[in-house]
């Protein structure tokens, strides 16, 4: 999973005015990939090179217990929720960006092979869709579509800002399928992940300027554009 990740974002904001803006859940929903890249920097987390992992990518993720466990993410999500209700007092955003935090790890169990725990054990799981493409690569671009429209017909706005988003998350995933395999891990790699989410975040951020939820109607648009 890459942009699919960014489907529960769209949902949400689609959902409700009350859920956060779309950039904040931009990085709501990929805030333990966050985390782990930058982890992985450090050294506290790792990855490794394996030509042939999956048919999708070679990437070995063999420790990442602090964010791709199941009560790993989960930490993350309350630490998300709770900022999110330090900045806004509303419980209700707070429980949907902890929502999209979570989205996360169930997502990952759909693509990933078994690398992923319950609580940083042994025992791994993972549903392996990298190895079937065929279902993989139209399912993550199908939801990630779904939630896009979900979104543009619950939002109002200039729409040449969200098809900029659109169109550079399609980019970002053909090079990502497509582009040539990493020979090695190293900070390169890592840096490059958190720039292209990096970049999507300030799209995301531009698109919210631009737009306004459906369930704001007359003078309370002009105070509260999204």
């Amino acid at each position: 999973m890459f942009i699919g990740h960014f489907a529960p974002a769209f949902l949400a904001r689609g959902i409700t005015e009350e859920a956060p803006k779309l950039g904040t859940l931009f990085i709501a929903a990929q805030l333990v990939d966050w985390a782990f890249f930058t982890f992985a920097i450090v050294g506290i987390e790792k990855l490794r090179i394996v030509p042939g992992m999956t048919a999708m990518n070679p990437l070995d993720l063999y420790h990442m217990p602090y964010t791709h466990s199941l009560s790993g993410t989960a930490a993350w999500a309350l630490g998300f929720a709770i900022v999110v209700w330090l900045v806004s007092r509303n419980a209700i955003a707070a429980t949907w960006g902890a929502i999209v935090v979570l989205s996360h790890w169930l997502l990952d169990l759909l693509a990933h092979g078994p690398d992923l725990t319950l609580a940083g054990g042994e025992e791994k799981f993972g549903m392996g869709l990298w190895n079937s493409p065929w279902i993989e690569m139209p399912l993550e671009i199908g939801i990630t579509l779904a939630a896009f429209c979900f979104y543009i017909r619950r939002t109002k706005g200039p729409v040449v800002p969200p098809l900029i988003l659109l169109g550079t998350m399609l980019i970002f995933q053909v090079i990502n399928w497509f582009g040539p395999q990493p020979q090695e891990a190293g900070t390169g790699i890592y840096v490059t992940a958190l720039l292209s989410f990096g970049i999507l975040t300030a799209l995301a951020f531009w698109v919210q300027s631009t737009r306004w939820h459906k369930s704001l109607v007359g003078l309370a648009v002009s105070g509260v554009r999204r």
